[in-house]
């Protein structure tokens, strides 16, 4: 008898085996027709919608881009503005190194000038305005009652003195003209 349960059991656990593999699998079957179904839904309605889905997609894209376009022009104004500054003190500074090469050029040339002798302009200013305090003096000498009387001999070199201490005066304002080289 035991062997008969043993057997009947048997049976009993393989067709219980049996139900329940097909019971899996119908389930399994269901399931995946349920997901086949759920996808085919989805795509229909993704395929309804789509137009709709799209047409937000591009508005969000416009007003990203615009957004993004308003941030870019205002980094551009900044950017301007900063090489705006940068170009005025590069100038400024460029300035600057011009006019100290132009104060070392003058010194330089002064210099050069007056070991070669050339009077500068404070000299010649200096010596016109002593030839003109001579010639007053000269002129007041000639004029004046207490002088030691003076022969007409005398009195024309004192006039040519007086004379040409102006013409002194003005020759050593001109500045020679230079002459044209000759045409080849």
């Amino acid at each position: 008898m035991v062997k008969k349960l043993s057997k009947i059991a048997a049976k009993k656990a393989a067709s219980a085996a049996g139900l329940l593999d097909s019971q899996l699998a119908s389930s399994v079957k269901d399931s995946a027709q349920q997901i086949w179904l759920a996808g085919m839904g989805a795509f229909a309605k993704a395929q309804a919608e789509g137009g709709k889905v799209f047409e937000a997609l591009v508005k969000e894209g416009v007003s990203l881009q615009r957004k993004t376009q308003a941030v870019a022009e205002e980094k551009l104004g900044d950017v301007t503005g900063k090489m705006s500054s940068m170009a005025s003190e590069v100038t400024n500074k460029a300035g600057a190194s011009w006019d100290k090469l132009e104060n070392i050029f003058e010194e330089r040339t002064a210099k050069a000038l007056g070991k070669l002798g050339v009077p500068t302009a404070k000299d010649v200013a200096e010596l016109t305005r002593r030839v003109e305090e001579l010639g007053a003096a000269v002129a007041k000498l000639s004029k004046s009652p207490k002088a030691a009387p003076v022969t007409a001999a005398a009195k024309a070199p004192a006039k040519k003195v007086a004379a040409k201490a102006p013409a002194k005066k003005a020759a050593a304002r001109r500045v020679p003209a230079r002459k044209a080289a000759p045409a080849a």
